[in-house]
């Protein structure tokens, strides 16, 4: 979608306008009729900048300058009567627009073929879906393929079965496929068409036609289009959607009709059946339209009703791309973004983002004096060379890929891991990561990525684990039928599988080796027909079956190659979200047309930016970090706290299980024992001899027994999906806080930091600035401090041990509030 330029006046007063101050726009503009019922369905909408502003149709009076070559009704649906070229004028208020028709075969048969006319009103009607003769058994004795996924078979059913009773070609009206669709005769799932209708004539014609089937000649649907494409609108609108199908003959053909419609955002903007959009409440939202499993997406934005200036928005700093791209959008939206963070928000939030730490009380200090302009640009370049930022992405990258003794041995375990940790501390290209893992070959022991291939031996597993780690996309659904939310077809999904078809796995010499190799044959058989379909990535060229190279490389080149439109924003997603607290994408792994992402010019700006860099990951990083809007307060204004994904101001999000666990560490002194690792379906345990002093952030495995860990959500590392880790508050972990053992029984520990600075006859006062600078990095403000004084003074006349839990008390206030158990 184009990206908006409107002038600040225009976003804030547009739904106040002067209806002159509009453009009047018909779409489409141009309109081809082939065959006698031909029809297109024509919008009439007040347009500014690119952006539909308000749907005239109901209101336009329609002519036609020929109505013996085309007629159009009141509503706007133009229909074909004889050859030739018309025009047809949507007339309002005395301003005008036109679209021209042009109309042919009118006088030869209506040509209607069961793939591209019979299946989509099947669909549409919802008679081949999951509740109906799309389920597994089908219903009542007729079965069809979900969702049509299998012309063929549906038109045996149709044409074969039954004693052929389902279609009449002799007298069409007679078949039991429209006499149970209109319930003429008793139906279990009710009137399904109109004998009216559009779908009743085409479904009659076809019948009448012989009710021919699936034809190799048959034109293929090339592509979908809406109108309009773009939609600034306010709560209580009503726009409606036209859908055109494309076909490779050229054809173009009005599927409206037959359209399956959704909506990313309901409470934003709602779509019915029809494809009538209500506009519910601010913000933004992607209606998707489906057609013949193909998607294109309307953007419905209804901007937030604030009085925001043009200067609100001149004055904010921008620093590079994202934030020009950023700011577009919050014009947009007129939401007003949040000033600057202040410099001790700054070191804290960048610290726990990058590393995973908190700072210490003297890197505080340092920063807060430091008097330079580019302190914030040092710190970020200091905090990625740190080996804490190893520590984190390792552990962030090692949950992507499963690495656990769930399923591998230690040996093969630790041999993934080091891997992976190797690769963040050299920086490696993510390219060049995907690659050496996707065509490992030989000992995993040796090539710790081969693992992957242990962990995902089945065909099916690998081909899905893949395409949600390195595309950032879920195509399971495509194992058994065409996605229903996608355009990937049974037939996609096993093209793909069968690039993973050819790789063997044979025991090594040692315990946990296994020898990674290329096999010269065997082929991944598509289910339904039993054969092999050509290894082919998703949207890519075939290789030939009879090709001997390793069929993994070829998909690696495909994977890697800089005009891959999936793999860049795979991980820009990822990384974007871990800095940003939202992906532009939500859930990071969940990339598809109907899931549109909430800025798609700043998504294509980054995955861009990440290729032109040779995929580097510290370099996506630091362009983030350094961003106005990576930097600005998490406080929200006045007109932006509804904002949870544009960016406005700093998302604020719980701190992960791992990051938390260290920070206590730290913070008291006492270090965490990892010297239980379960065994994991067996249920047993065993002893782990992790060094003391290892941090939660470097642990390899995901079996290290940690009632902590578990209880703040932890990633399980059993399945490909960001949906282990959870950062949502619960029950158990403040109970785990109030009564567990673990940071109670660090705060009491005679090796705890406490102990230390009560043995040096720490005053109050100096204990309670210190506990404030380490946990929240900031001191106590003056209420704080003499609340927190109040409680130690009178503790202290009771006894010594007194005032000692009492201190302990206050480490506990401070370590679980929410400021220090969120980033912000």
């Amino acid at each position: 979608m184009p990206r908006s330029t409107l002038p600040t006046f225009a976003v804030v007063f547009l739904l106040t306008l002067p209806v002159a101050a509009a453009d009047l726009r018909i779409a489409p503009a141009e309109v081809p009729l082939v065959g006698p019922r031909a029809a297109q369905q024509l919008v009439v909408f007040e347009e500014v900048e690119g952006r539909a502003t308000a749907d005239k149709t109901p209101a336009a009076k329609f002519t036609s300058s020929h109505p013996a070559v085309a007629a159009v009704d009141a509503d706007g649906r133009v229909r074909a009567v004889g050859d030739g070229e018309a025009v047809v004028t949507a007339t309002i208020g005395g301003r005008k627009t036109s679209a021209t028709v042009r109309v042919t075969k009118t006088n030869q048969p209506a040509v209607r073929n069961f793939r591209n006319h019979v299946e989509p009103i099947l669909t549409r009607t919802g008679c081949n879906s999951g509740a109906c003769h799309g389920a597994l058994a089908g219903k009542g004795g007729f079965k069809l393929s979900l969702r049509g996924y299998d012309p063929d078979s549906d038109h045996f059913a149709l044409t074969r079965q039954a004693l052929g009773r389902r279609v009449d070609s002799q007298q069409p009206a007679d078949s039991l496929v429209l006499k149970k669709a209109t319930r003429t005769v008793p139906h279990g799932g009710g009137t399904r068409i109109a004998p009216d209708s559009d779908h009743y004539q085409v479904l009659s014609e076809w019948i009448a036609a012989g009710a021919p089937g699936p034809d190799p000649a048959d034109a293929t649907l090339t592509r979908i289009e809406v109108y309009p494409k773009a939609a600034l609108l306010k709560p209580k609108d009503i726009a409606r959607v036209i859908v055109r199908a494309f076909y490779s003959d050229g054809t173009i053909a009005d599927a409206t009709r037959l359209a399956k419609f959704t909506s990313s955002e309901e409470q934003v903007a709602a779509v019915d059946e029809d494809g009538t959009i209500s506009v519910a409440g601010h913000g933004e939202a992607g209606v998707a339209a489906l057609f013949g499993g193909r998607v294109a997406v309307v953007t419905v934005t209804a901007p937030y009703p604030n009085s925001v200036t043009a200067a609100a928005f001149d004055q904010v700093r921008k620093v590079n791309f994202i934030d020009g791209l950023i700011l577009g959008k919050l014009k947009l939206l007129n939401l007003e973004p949040s000033p600057d963070c202040t410099d001790a928000e700054f070191i804290r939030r960048a610290s726990l983002d990058a590393c995973g730490i908190l700072p210490t009380s003297e890197e505080v200090a340092a920063f807060l004096a430091d008097p330079t302009p580019n302190k914030r640009a040092r710190l970020i370049d200091k905090l990625l060379d740190r080996p804490e930022f190893v520590d984190y992405w390792a552990h962030k990258w090692s949950d992507l890929l499963l690495v656990s003794s769930r399923k591998l041995p230690q040996p093969a375990m630790w041999a993934f891991y080091r891997a992976v940790r190797q690769s963040v501390a050299d920086n490696q290209p993510w390219d060049q990561f995907a690659r050496e893992i996707l065509t490992a070959s030989g000992s995993t022991l040796a090539a710790g990525g081969g693992n992957y291939f242990v962990l995902h031996k089945d065909v099916t597993e690998l081909v899905e684990s893949t395409s949600v780690t390195f595309l950032g996309m879920s195509i399971q659904c495509a194992r058994c039928h065409n996605h229903p939310l996608e355009k990937w077809t049974q037939d996609q999904y096993w093209g793909q599988a069968n690039l993973f078809s050819r790789v063997g796995l044979k025991n090594g010499g040692r315990a946990g080796d296994v020898v990674v190799h290329a096999l010269a044959s065997g082929d991944a058989l598509h289910p339904r027909r039993g054969t092999a379909v050509p290894p082919t990535p998703l949207d890519g060229k075939p290789l030939s079956p009879d090709s001997t190279a390793d069929r993994r490389r070829y998909f690696a080149d495909w994977l890697t190659a800089p005009d891959n439109p999936y793999f860049a924003k795979a991980v820009v997603n990822r990384v974007w979200r871990n800095f940003m607290g939202r992906g532009l994408v939500e859930a990071e792994d969940d990339l598809r047309d109907t899931n549109p992402s909430t800025n798609p010019e700043l998504f294509a700006a980054l995955a861009d930016d990440f290729v032109a860099h040779k995929y580097d990951v510290k370099h996506l990083a630091r362009t983030i970090l350094n961003s106005a809007a990576y930097q600005r307060s998490s406080r929200p204004l006045p007109g932006n706290a509804a904002d949870d994904r544009f960016y406005s101001r700093y998302l604020i999000r719980r701190l992960s299980a791992e990051v938390i666990l260290d920070a206590y560490a730290d913070i008291t002194g006492v270090p965490t024992p990892f010297d239980v690792l379960s065994l994991g379906p067996s249920g047993g345990t065993a002893g782990a001899a992790y060094p003391s002093g290892t941090r939660a952030m470097q642990l390899p495995d995901s079996l290290l027994v940690s009632r902590f860990l578990d209880a703040f959500g932890r990633a399980g590392r059993e399945q490909t999906c960001s949906c282990e880790r959870t950062a949502d508050s619960s029950v158990g972990q403040a109970l785990h806080l109030n009564n567990g053992q673990t940071l109670n029984d660090k705060l009491r520990g005679p090796n705890s930091v406490l102990s230390k600075w009560l043995a040096g006859n720490a005053a109050d006062a100096e204990i309670v600035d210190r506990v404030f600078h380490l946990g929240l990095s900031r001191a106590a403000t003056a209420d704080e401090k003499k609340q927190f004084l109040a409680i130690l003074s009178d503790a202290g006349k009771v006894s010594p041990d007194a005032r000692r839990e009492a201190l302990e008390d206050v480490f506990w206030a401070v370590l679980t509030g929410k400021e220090f158990l969120f980033n912000h």
